[in-house]
């Protein structure tokens, strides 16, 4: 893991710190954290600082920004993690929390969230989108400035490519549902043109993001659980 983030392209950092619930397992030991630099404000989606703090993320972020107003986008409640600390942080600047409802239920003050519904109009243009039958409470966010979508738990990076994930050991019935039910949900995406795809677990894509989605689409879904 590194605390220090790294800058993927041109106003795109992404860094790592360990799983506040931390399991035996190497995957999902980490989870990766992002920030995007939008022409009106600094985008930050599910951020979680590494527990010495995270000084080397506070400086990258502390650049970034410049004084200038500071979004954080949630894509899934319970990935709120650090959302509160840097919202005070940066409240000062304008700062503030974008996520689903339940993302109140995380907070201490909950005076910063916005709630974020699909269709909602949020800073640097991003826009959340509903997913799952029944819908979830995950919405994936696109960041048209920096071409990228962003998932928080619905699709991961396994073995050098993309799936989605899985929630039950995959079987007929399950491989049923996926095909039918979940997946059909998250096609209209690919018409998001996403030439990168940022996921908590696993490495981003950082070229032919749409074309990587497509591919996990069309496979059978893909389970882990730490033993």
């Amino acid at each position: 893991m590194s605390g220090r983030p790294q800058e993927l392209a041109d106003g795109l950092w992404r860094w790592t710190a360990r799983h506040p619930q931390w399991h035996p397992g190497e995957f999902g030991r980490e989870v990766a954290s992002f920030a995007v630099r939008a022409p009106d404000a600094l985008l930050l989606i599910d951020p979680l600082l590494p527990a010495d703090g995270g000084a080397a993320v506070l400086d990258t972020l502390d650049a970034a920004a410049g004084g200038g107003p500071v979004a954080i986008l949630v894509t899934i409640p319970y990935h709120a993690r650090s959302a509160e600390p840097l919202w005070e942080r940066y409240r000062a600047q304008g700062a503030s929390i974008h996520g689903h409802e339940n993302v109140a239920k995380r907070l201490g003050d909950r005076s910063g969230l916005q709630r974020l519904r699909p269709g909602d109009a949020l800073p640097g243009g991003a826009s959340a989108h509903a997913i799952g039958r029944p819908v979830r409470m995950e919405q994936p966010i696109f960041l048209p400035s920096h071409g990228a979508l962003a998932f928080g738990d619905a699709v991961v990076e396994a073995d050098g490519r993309l799936r989605v994930w899985s929630e039950r050991r995959v079987d007929d019935r399950v491989r049923a549902f996926y095909a039918e039910r979940f997946n059909p949900t998250l096609r209209p995406l690919l018409h998001l043109g996403a030439e990168r795809v940022l996921v908590t677990h696993g490495a981003p894509v950082l070229a032919r993001g749409t074309q990587a989605l497509a591919e996990a689409l069309d496979d059978e879904p893909w389970y882990h659980r730490p033993a």
